[in-house]
């Protein structure tokens, strides 16, 4: 079979032979399955046809998956369009001439992505594209009712049932070409596109997502949708390149203007009146005197004369520094302190040493000696000293096994100092100097130190460790200030106070009982996190379990989650396939923004109130200001809103989030995000804005905060019922007529049934058996991720790589962005025999390779010698660097992969190897395929079944939610047992 290609790669560049197919040059086999095709003949992967009498709009899916015209007589409902209101209910606050143009993506191409025939990063910009500065809007971004039918009766056809990665896909490439004006369109992009943002006074989705962006006014009328109304917040979420950085304002000792009776701070939505000197706040409508020194006159239409220099009445985001009246303490730079294991298993795991080096890549990249060599020169040069860290950050070191050891690393010092405090039961800090240094000031302390590490524990090897009282050493160090806490932790912490024990038997496994295993029951720890919250204080854990082994993620992880911070969970952490997805993660915590001693209020129009906040944070009482140690990019928290009265339709609802911290670079300031939303009577409105991720989310973390609290079957149960509830009221009070046989899906909600179902599939609440700490810390990753990074875990990414055309992975010729090749659904049905798939789900990447798969394509992949797939190591975790043209496209798209826009939070991008029949990975592989039949849950097509079946008793009045729930369990408790098709 090798002859077949022999002669077709010289010299790194790739051959064709004439009117060959280039995406089958690696499929050495007939495809299986078969590629299906529909019924005009279009191959599966290329847009479909579009009905003859509807419109395609960019980025929708035309008649599910583009096939509805073809399916007219399998009862595939036709979207029918409904009349929008006459009166606009959002302010346009960008149509004064001098309004300022969006902002343009960067359509240069980018650094990170090889050209063919390159070995090496170029930097060469691509062509620009004539964008117009003002993005208009199409008729399919307009407000509009439509529908999708999929028929339920006999045999389901699988490619009627909407497609997840197919509605990606086509969002990626429409806002590769456009930015996202946010006052313009109504629906934020989907969740895991990457898109740029023009803020026009309406905060930017990446801030801040509506489940709904037109509300009913009434309560009533809400609940007709069974959608929950809430706010999904990611306050510090990064930029995309080419949208403008949030801007920081200084009002001085004054302080923003704020409302006298709400304590809204001024925003876009403010009106002002009597000339300018009278300020109307647009949550509670009070009129407030306007200070003297900021006092401006209008124009005859009522606006400020100096609106287009005031960032704060133009943008939707933005930043004030604040007086000292809003702080706690003397704001100062973020003081970093990193908690190493030293214990046995961290030596002999190799965990100490990946430690080490992931903090030396954060501090000074991956060279520090080069770096110093450029140092020496940019000193001479009187240029900014390079750090990785924010000016002013300081960091100190810290480690433990039985004892605690503190070191000096003063600038002044050849080599670092070592303090050893035995005193376990009350401990206190060693060091009155030296703890905390300036990283660049006591880099050579700091790198002979981190370097030395690794080998200074080898003949001592301590087996317990002590976490308890290092944490509370690092407490005391950090009180003053306030600070983060990177702590890495290699076995369960058995020594000292605040020893835990094994209390995962297995035995409790799936059970009413396991809950208990969810909760922190330790007062030791549940202390010390409110301590550290008080303090200002997040703690980052890095966890590497021996073996698999029990380490009580519920107790040690009740610290992260208190305090903002994020558990990073290497289950059987094996240093030589590991260690480079450890770095970069730890990396990543430590250079990403970062904030502390952080409070949050969120305030809204008269009408709602907040009625529960889901995330990481410490409330003393209901209605009191959250209380976060640290707060970083990744985080998001929801909140949920409920009627206390009646909205007036004929106003905009408001909403502001107003984020108090302190900066890593020591400045107290205040976040505002300020989102608009119509408001409607009826519920009609509200189904054409909803947002499917959003409500997705909210689901999603309100089950993760319920887990301690109810037993996995009753929080799949309910999840189920929420799917259906969503649905049925759908298709009860605002359906057009379709046969009883149709399941008819909302046009914004199309994928929600999917993602449901991923979420029931998921590891947090999943059926069968599933280690404790494993379902812990995918509950709490769940209850913390933002959209983006939710989205992708519940439902992953698949890349064929076998079949890639030969323009994908490099930069389009004339916009400059990457062409990024088209997704597989999650299921083995799409999986063609001897074929290769990059699978990601954002928290790692599965290289999975059929026991077919061409012996051309692994050598062009990984070099000569690799012809087969025993000649590989399992613990393979990068794509070398090779000079052949699908080398290239790989790397490309890992590294296009790894962009915070396109995969959430994780940026250790490391690949895992997944050979089929040879690695146990296979089995996390299956896993993924989230549309099959698999983690004791049904198929997509059983899982519509069932919930349209449902939705039929609804409709009828004979359905009872405690037999349905009991009924959706037993159809899973049956399929107990029952093998994937992909093991079949």
């Amino acid at each position: 079979m090798a002859d077949q290609y022999a002669g077709q790669y010289v010299g790194g560049q790739q051959y064709y032979q004439q009117g060959q197919d280039p995406r089958q040059q690696y499929n050495n086999a007939s495809p299986y399955p078969q590629q299906p095709q529909n019924p005009a003949g279009a191959t599966y992967g290329q847009p479909g046809i579009a009905p003859a009498n509807s419109q395609q709009f960019p980025g929708q899916d035309g008649g599910v998956n583009g096939l509805a015209g073809q399916m007219a007589n399998m009862g595939v409902g036709q979207p029918h369009a409904r009349r929008k209101k006459e009166r606009h209910a959002y302010h346009d606050i960008s149509s004064s001439a001098n309004a300022p143009p969006p902002a343009a993506p960067n359509f240069q191409a980018n650094a990170q992505f090889l050209q063919p025939g390159q070995s090496q990063q170029q930097g060469q910009p691509g062509p620009s594209p004539g964008l117009s500065t003002a993005p208009v809007l199409n008729a399919g971004d307009r407000l509009r009712m439509g529908e999708e039918a999929v028929t339920t009766q006999g045999k389901v056809d699988p490619e009627q049932l909407p497609s997840v990665a197919r509605s990606r896909d086509l969002q990626t490439l429409q806002y590769q070409k456009e930015v996202y004006p946010t006052m313009e369109k109504h629906l934020p992009p989907a969740a895991a596109t990457p898109f740029v943002a023009y803020d026009q006074g309406n905060s930017a989705p990446k801030f801040a997502r509506l489940t709904v962006n037109n509300i009913p006014a009434s309560a009533e009328a809400m609940n007709s949708t069974a959608l929950p109304l809430g706010l999904i917040l990611q306050p510090l979420a990064p930029l995309q390149e080419g949208e403008h950085p949030i801007p920081v304002l200084d009002f001085g000792e004054a302080g923003p203007p704020r409302c006298r009776r709400c304590r809204t701070y001024i925003n876009p939505f403010m009106t002002f009146k009597s000339g300018g000197n009278k300020l109307v706040c647009n949550m509670c409508s009070f009129a407030n005197d306007v200070p003297p020194e900021y006092y401006a006159p209008t124009d005859v239409s009522g606006i400020r004369v100096d609106r287009m220099q005031r960032p704060e009445l133009m943008l939707g985001t933005v930043e004030f520094t604040v007086p000292k009246e809003y702080w706690s303490k003397e704001p100062v730079g973020l003081r970093y302190l990193f908690l190493i294991d030293t214990s046995q298993e961290a030596i002999n795991r190799g965990l100490l040493a990946a430690t080490c080096q992931g903090i030396l890549n954060a501090l000074y990249g991956p060279d520090p000696d080069e770096e110093e060599e450029e140092e020496e020169e940019e000193e001479e040069s009187d240029e900014p000293r390079p750090t990785r860290i924010p000016v002013d950050s300081k960091v100190g070191i810290v480690t433990f096994d039985k004892d605690i050891h503190f070191y000096n690393l003063s600038p002044g010092l050849t080599t670092a100092q070592m303090m050893v405090m035995p005193d376990l039961e009350d401990p206190f800090v060693a060091l009155a100097t030296g703890l905390f240094v300036d990283p660049i000031e006591s880099k050579s302390v700091i790198v002979s130190i981190l370097r030395a590490l690794p080998n200074m524990f080898t003949l001592i090897r301590n087996p317990e460790p002590a976490l308890l009282p290092a944490l509370n050493a690092a407490l005391a160090a950090l009180t003053a200030t306030g600070g983060k806490v990177i702590c890495s932790l290699s076995s369960l912490p058995t020594w000292g106070p605040g020893r835990l024990h094994l209390r995962d038997d297995g035995k409790g496994r799936d059970t009413d009982h396991e809950k208990k295993l969810f909760t922190t029951e330790h007062p030791g720890f549940k202390k010390t996190a409110s301590a550290m919250v008080t303090a200002g204080i997040g703690v980052d854990f890095f966890i590497a379990a021996p073996g698999g082994g029990y380490m009580d993620i519920a107790t040690i992880g009740h610290l992260a989650r208190l305090t903002g911070g994020e558990i990073f969970f290497y289950p059987n952490f094996m240093a030589p396939r590991d260690s480079f997805k450890y770095t970069s993660e730890l990396e990543h915590a430590i250079t990403r923004e970062i904030g502390f001693q952080a409070l949050m209020k969120v305030r809204c129009s008269n009408g709602l109130q907040v009625a529960a906040y889901h995330g990481g944070f410490l409330q003393h009482s209901f209605g009191a200001d959250l209380e976060i140690g640290s707060i970083d990019a990744d985080k998001a928290l929801a909140v949920i809103f409920s009627y206390d009265g009646k909205l007036d339709s004929k106003l905009d609802a408001h909403f502001q989030t107003a984020l108090l911290y302190t900066s890593a670079s020591g400045q107290r300031r205040v976040r505002c995000i300020n989102i608009v939303a119509g408001v409607n009577d009826s519920a009609t409105d509200t189904m054409q804005t909803v947002d499917q991720d959003a409500v997705v989310s909210i689901l999603a973390k309100e089950a993760a905060s319920k887990i301690s609290e109810k037993s996995l079957k009753d929080i799949r149960a309910n999840l189920t019922e929420k799917t259906i509830d969503i649905l049925a009221a759908y298709r009860k009070n605002f359906s057009g007529s379709h046969p009883p046989g149709q399941l008819v899906l909302p046009e914004h909600l199309k994928e929600f049934s999917m993602y449901m179902l991923g979420l029931i599939k998921s590891r947090a609440f999943k059926g069968g058996m599933e280690p404790t700490d494993r379902r812990v810390h995918s509950a709490r990753l769940l209850r913390s991720a933002g959209v983006d990074e939710t989205s992708l875990y519940l439902y992953p990414r698949i890349y064929p790589i076998h079949n890639l055309n030969p323009e994908d992975c490099f930069a389009d010729a004339t916009t400059g962005q990457l062409v990024v090749p088209q997704t597989l659904r999650a299921s083995y049905a799409r999986i063609e025999e001897g074929g290769a798939y990059l699978v990601d789900n954002g928290q790692l990447v599965l290289l999975w390779l059929h026991a077919q798969v061409s012996p051309n394509l692994l050598e062009d992949l990984f070099g000569p010698g690799f012809d087969s797939l025993q000649a590989f190591d399992p613990q393979i975790n990068q794509i070398p660097v090779l000079e052949t043209h699908l080398n290239a496209q790989v790397r490309n798209l890992l590294a296009y992969m790894s962009t915070p826009s396109c995969r959430g939070s994780k940026s250790g991008l490391s690949i895992q190897l997944a050979r089929q029949g040879l690695d146990g990975s296979e089995f996390e592989f299956a896993r993924l395929l989230v549309e099959d039949r698999n983690n004791e849950a049904q198929s997509y097509v059983d899982w519509l079944v069932h919930v349209h079946r449902a939705i039929q008793m609804e409709l009828s009045g004979q359905r009872k939610k405690e037999v349905a729930a009991a009924e959706g369990e037993s159809v899973v408790q049956q399929l107990t047992g029952l093998r994937a098709p992909y093991w079949n």
